[in-house]
């Protein structure tokens, strides 16, 4: 896949929904888990955070997105709200993920698959930076060998499947 001559719209695009695929990978792995570890939810209520009720349920991107909103408009989001903002929050990170990759891709000579295995591992580090200056997170070195790699290899499965996406073929979509 040549990225070189390919317009900035079609880069941003494609990037969005290459890491839409990659997000749905990434979470088809993790509810995987979630089953072998004995949950019951289906995936739909999985996905969706259907058990979210409050914000101290709430995962990290639920933490990050209300943080953002509540700065932005100076107002506090209800509990109700805990659900709707984590599924935005990490859609959206993992669509914008996926934006980064089409830009930078397309600026290649020629993009590679392989390419996506130092994304996915730059977006996993990427978290242990931000999330524990947020205080969202522990710092890296407090977390066990498994609980990393299972984290990694769940964002190298992310950027291989963003970057597999974004090398398919879109002449019919974008006329080339």
């Amino acid at each position: 896949m040549s990225g070189r001559g390919a317009t900035p719209v079609a880069a941003i695009v494609r990037g969005a929904l290459a890491g839409v695929a990659g997000t749905v990978a990434m979470d088809l792995l993790l509810f995987a888990r979630y089953k072998r570890g004995g949950g019951s939810d289906t995936f739909a209520a999985w996905e969706f955070s259907a058990d979210v009720d409050t914000w101290d349920q709430a995962p990290a991107p639920a933490q990050v997105g209300r943080r953002l909103v509540e700065g932005l408009f100076q107002r506090p989001l209800p509990d109700s709200r805990a659900a709707l903002v984590n599924n935005i929050t990490h859609w959206g990170y993992g669509t914008f993920a996926g934006v980064q990759y089409g830009i930078l891709a397309s600026s290649l000579r020629r993009a590679r698959v392989a390419y996506g295995l130092p994304f996915g591992a730059g977006v996993w580090a990427a978290s242990y930076v931000v999330l524990p200056a947020a205080g969202l997170y522990k710092p890296i070195w407090e977390y066990d060998a498994k609980t990393l790699a299972k984290d990694l290899s769940a964002h190298l499965l992310f950027g291989v499947t963003t970057a597999s996406a974004f090398g398919l073929p879109t002449r019919r979509v974008f006329g080339r």
